[in-house]
């Protein structure tokens, strides 16, 4: 029987969640309704229904978005083209890449215009990995996994760089970078590595209250690379995970001899959620619901310059 639940700290919003759910809401309330929005804006169906009732129409593509009108790029990133279509409709385009995402995208196009061919570790049609991989399409190549690493048909002394999508596997990623230094001993690195902070402390801050669990649960949407990434890391180390939208999810028969159960939530799960499935435990009757430690992240970044000119204009005006 659950005694206690344990959240997880730091857990949800990142800042380039929060920027770019913050631009979707500002745009709505400087331009009104609709504002079109190209993917979802951050991997998650509460945020994406939310900023629905609110007027945000979500789109796949830019060439849906009628001629003229204000479209926001979602936190994981658009490739060059998908700019080149705005700008052919003269789209009023919001790009809320997340920074860390640009940095990225900046890496790789510097490193294929300086002749190196760049190895790109992520996820196949993850759309971060897509938007990456249009900044020098014909200079890079994916790799998923050490197998893929083993079956690149390079020459060792090859001019190759990598890079890689911020919302992976802080363990996984590092073993394939380390069989790509094994087979490419001059393969060009990064200065600072590229899974981003938030994805680094929540798989750190799992690993951390492992010990003291037997069951986590990770709410984050089925699509949310980093909350998948959460789930893996529990079952790495033998502790049962599961990935949850909401309390609704929960399977009582996950409970069966469980005393203690883990909760945290994905980069683009509002805090909200976490409540939710606090207040499912305690009307089950669980009465020690307590944070497994206090962190705070402190990151914060800018709205997109293009919002802030329009907001303060918007300011002198009004």
């Amino acid at each position: 029987m659950v005694t206690k639940v344990l959240l997880a700290s730091p857990r949800g919003y990142c800042a380039g969640v929060e920027r770019a759910v913050e631009t979707v809401e500002k745009a709505l309330d400087l331009y009104g309704p609709p504002v079109y929005v190209r993917k979802q804006i951050v991997h998650n169906l509460h945020v994406v229904r939310d900023l629905e009732a609110r007027g945000a129409v979500f789109v796949d593509e830019e060439t849906e978005v009628p001629e003229g009108e204000t479209v926001v790029f979602s936190a994981h990133g658009v490739s060059p083209a998908v700019h080149a279509n705005a700008q052919a409709r003269q789209l009023n385009t919001i790009d809320a890449t997340c920074p860390l995402v640009t940095k990225v995208h900046v890496q790789a196009r510097r490193y294929a215009a300086d002749g190196y061919t760049v190895v790109l570790i992520g996820h196949e049609g993850h759309e971060e990995v897509v938007g990456t991989m249009g900044e020098a399409p014909d200079s890079m190549v994916l790799v998923e996994s050490v197998e893929d690493v083993e079956h690149l048909s390079f020459a060792p002394d090859a001019r190759l760089a990598y890079v890689t999508q911020t919302t992976l596997s802080v363990d996984e990623t590092g073993e394939i970078i380390t069989a790509l230094r094994r087979r490419f001993p001059n393969i060009y690195a990064p200065k600072k590595e590229d899974i981003c902070y938030a994805t680094s402390n929540r798989q750190w801050a799992v690993k951390e209250m492992l010990s003291e669990i037997q069951l986590l649960l990770v709410i984050g949407s089925r699509n949310s690379s980093n909350s998948n990434r959460l789930v893996e890391t529990a079952r790495a180390a033998g502790v049962t995970g599961h990935l949850i939208d909401d309390e609704t999810e929960i399977d009582e028969s996950w409970l069966e001899d469980v005393e203690v159960v883990g909760v945290t939530s994905g980069a683009s799960a509002p805090e909200k959620l976490v409540e939710r499935v606090c207040e499912w435990f305690r009307a089950r009757g669980v009465t020690h619901v307590e944070p497994y430690r206090l962190v705070d992240e402190g990151v914060e970044f800018r709205l997109p310059t293009e919002l802030r000119r329009e907001l303060a204009l918007a300011e002198t005006q009004g």
